[in-house]
């Protein structure tokens, strides 16, 4: 798929006055950790705290009449829940939100503060889309899939238009791979913005099925959902994963330990509290220093939706 970036302008323009422009932060210290230039694209301080909110602003904006009167359902872990609910509240539009009973309780309590509509299920993707079907019948709402949409990763690739924007001549793009809506769109982005750029993208070793769906050619599922990057459970979907085989060479593994270290690393050099989800994109940096020797690299922090009382260090 090829999008022009005359159309991702468009969609640019049209949700540039419901989200922030996040900053970019850059540590001399990191640097010299990593013998590379850093920037890191600070999307836990977008609204609703993770980028996903540009997605679910994107998708809000693009339904029509009828569907904004009638509603909207998703289901999600956390980030995604909590996004739609805040992106359809602005927009005065009704929204159901079905998040497994697992999830965590601050981000329960997080889309409670937007919406009465939530609704728990077991944690199964089979349990989440059964409840899902079910609610979006009775109530004739529209469905909008976290990361298998095209507005979604439209949404989503407004992070590296910005980043591209602030910072000239990257070489390398990480960001983590869960559902596959933000590696898409920024590939997407990346092809359209930059004639140097590679973006890449870095998961949990636990779960990855983006690294081995890369390697088949074909959609690859979990037998677990064992890391503690929750968000990046999901598997890729039939919209994002086409799009991420014409433009994405490479995913890096990470393990868990991997991935706590460099949320602390990012929490006692920068200041900031990132979810484990968004360090997995760190984490890549840290494990390949060699591959990003004396490179300016661009990480995604997607998130920063954590409960500070149970941080992993």
């Amino acid at each position: 798929m090829n999008i022009s970036k005359k159309s991702l302008d468009k969609v640019k323009s049209s949700i540039s006055e419901h989200i922030i422009n996040t900053p970019v932060l850059t540590n001399k210290e990191i640097n010299s950790i990593c013998d590379s230039e850093v920037f890191f694209k600070c999307e836990n301080f977008q609204k609703s705290g993770s980028f996903k909110f540009r997605a679910a602003t994107n998708a809000i904006l693009n339904l029509n009449e009828t569907d904004k009167k009638s509603g909207v359902i998703t289901h999600s872990s956390g980030n995604f829940a909590q996004a739609l609910a805040l992106a359809s509240k602005n927009q005065n539009i009704s929204s159901h939100i079905v998040m497994p009973k697992n999830a965590p309780k601050f981000k329960k309590n997080a889309v409670l503060k937007t919406t009465d509509n939530l609704i728990e299920c077991k944690s199964t993707l089979v349990d989440r889309e059964k409840a899902t079907n079910s609610i979006q019948a009775k109530y004739n709402l529209s469905f909008i899939h976290p990361s298998n949409d095209l507005d979604v990763i439209l949404g989503n690739s407004t992070v590296v238009s910005e980043l591209i924007q602030d910072i000239s001549e990257l070489d390398y793009i990480l960001c983590p791979v869960g559902g596959g809506g933000l590696l898409a769109g920024s590939a997407l982005s990346c092809n359209a913005y930059s004639k140097k750029c590679e973006v890449i993208g870095v998961e949990p070793l636990n779960v990855n099925d983006a690294y081995r769906s890369l390697k088949s050619k074909k959609i690859e599922y979990n037998l677990n959902t064992d890391t503690i990057a929750d968000g990046l459970r999901t598997n890729l979907g039939d919209i994002n994963f086409p799009i991420i085989l014409d433009y994405i060479e490479l995913i890096i593994c990470v393990n868990e330990d991997e991935i706590i270290s460099a949320m602390k690393l990012i929490y006692d050099k920068l200041n900031i509290l990132i979810e484990p989800s968004s360090a997995v994109a760190f984490a890549g940096v840290l494990k390949e220093k060699e591959k990003f020797k004396e490179k300016k690299v661009g990480v995604i922090l997607s998130g920063g939706n954590v409960d500070s009382k149970k941080l992993p260090f």
